[in-house]
């Protein structure tokens, strides 16, 4: 392999280390990250763009390569109402996925969330569906995407909801048996590894991992 991937989400806690993980792997020759201003991180390997995801025309010349990783997300209180999460977690991703796959771009790997639905009565996991239900439309030759329980891992700003919801199902890991174990915490990082793993393998169609899956994966 002598694959260019692009990452929308580069800066949070999963696409940290997604991007670390394609830095040192050698099936990729070249890494781009698109983000909203500069990103001090020169690394060999590594194009970061500067782009307005508002922009179809510089998103169009950004979105060149073989693979998309999205791992943007944010918080309905950080984006201060629902039609800005949205736009975020909804608008950004299909509107990239749209772009890339006319650019070229036969893969695309989606991090979702644990019980994304897209007739869910919770608008967060309402959205969440409704973005994994999108890009499944787009047409890709592959489409993954990953439904991680909460995030563990060393976040730059603090999510009080998510330290609580982290703590309680810590507090009742092996508790979370069964059809329950796709909730129990799972690290950023092992995300990140089975994001990789499931690039790799390229596997035609659609497939979707719950958190349970993605934890046995990502530390295989």
């Amino acid at each position: 392999m002598n694959k260019t991937a692009i990452v929308i989400g580069a800066t949070g806690l999963t696409g940290t280390h997604l991007v670390a993980a394609l830095l040192h792997d050698p099936a990729f020759s070249k890494v781009k990250v698109l983000v909203r201003r500069p990103w001090a991180h020169a690394r060999p390997k590594l194009e970061s763009i500067i782009v307005d995801f508002e922009d179809e025309e510089s998103l169009a010349t950004a979105l060149h390569g073989d693979i998309l990783f999205c791992c943007i997300g944010t918080t309905i209180k950080k984006a201060g109402s629902q039609e800005r999460f949205r736009a975020v977690d909804y608008d950004i991703p299909v509107k990239c996925a749209r772009i890339a796959k006319e650019q070229g771009v036969t893969q695309f790997l989606l991090m979702s969330s644990v019980s994304a639905n897209p007739n869910s009565r919770n608008f967060y996991l309402r959205t969440k569906g409704a973005t994994e239900e999108a890009i499944q439309k787009v047409g890709f030759h592959s489409v993954n995407i990953f439904r991680p329980s909460v995030l563990i891992g060393q976040r730059k700003e603090f999510r009080f909801g998510e330290w609580i919801g982290r703590y309680l199902i810590q507090l009742f890991y092996f508790l979370l048996q069964g059809r329950w174990k796709k909730y129990r915490g799972i690290k950023a990082a092992t995300v990140a590894n089975a994001m990789l793993i499931a690039a790799k393998e390229n596997d035609e169609g659609v497939s979707i991992y719950e958190s349970d899956a993605i934890q046995s994966m990502g530390e295989s």
